[in-house]
């Protein structure tokens, strides 16, 4: 059964894409460009670093210089509107209810992220937040969710990795954690768990506990 959660913050505990699309389209105007929204929408999902790279590259723009302006422009807004996912918090109870625990392992800064949590009164919920700021490498290098096991010394066979894109999941399958797709799009590396609402999630691991089971069946709907 699955007993601890690893989570991505961005697009998976939080909704955050709606304030990171607003604040790079906002920043790229100031810097002459303009671009339909849901481009940059569809670019922020993949991760932030490749939204921004690839942006730059494509308006002939400085990256950095594009970074420190949308870094300007999200901190304007407040972490109060960047909801968490419905169920997102139900399901966080249900693991800390039995005793388990949950971690967050993001690109976010860790600062950022306690905002978040902060903000939707949901900190004591959580027990460790990993971040590349600490000095790890990069999603789908899995040494961030190595050291997340090993400081807390979770059973990778009980511990679920909580993502939504391809690095993610390519990670958690390095860890030999099991991985839960987060969302409706489609990536290439297949993942042990694809739900699209909380609400799902909460009744298999539900299940899962009642059973006793192996965590081994994919979830569709």
């Amino acid at each position: 059964m699955i007993r601890n959660l690893i989570w991505e913050t961005d697009g998976v505990l939080f909704d955050t894409n709606p304030a990171v699309t607003y604040a790079i389209s906002q920043s790229l105007n100031e810097m002459g460009c303009s671009i339909a929204l849901n481009v940059v929408d569809d670019l922020a999902r993949q991760s932030l670093d490749f939204c921004v790279d690839t942006l730059a590259a494509r308006f002939k723009l400085d990256p950095a210089l594009l970074r420190q302006r949308f870094a300007e422009r999200y901190r304007q807004i407040p972490p109060e509107r960047q909801l968490p996912f419905p169920g997102a918090r139900e399901v966080c109870a249900w693991i800390v209810a039995r005793g388990g625990l949950n971690l967050i392992a993001t690109a976010r800064k860790a600062e950022s992220t306690r905002a978040l949590l902060a903000a939707h009164g949901m900190t004591d919920l959580f027990r460790d937040i990993f971040t590349p700021e600490q000095g790890y490498p990069c999603k789908p290098n899995p040494a961030i969710l190595l050291a997340a096991l090993e400081k807390h010394a979770l059973n990778p066979a009980e511990t679920l990795l909580i993502c939504r894109n391809e690095h993610d999941i390519q990670a958690g399958q390095a860890a030999g954690v099991a991985t839960c797709r987060f969302g409706s799009a489609d990536v290439s590396s297949l993942p042990s768990l694809r739900v699209k609402e909380y609400r799902a999630l909460l009744t298999y691991l539900d299940e899962l506990s009642q059973q006793g089971a192996v965590f081994q069946r994919n979830l569709s709907e």
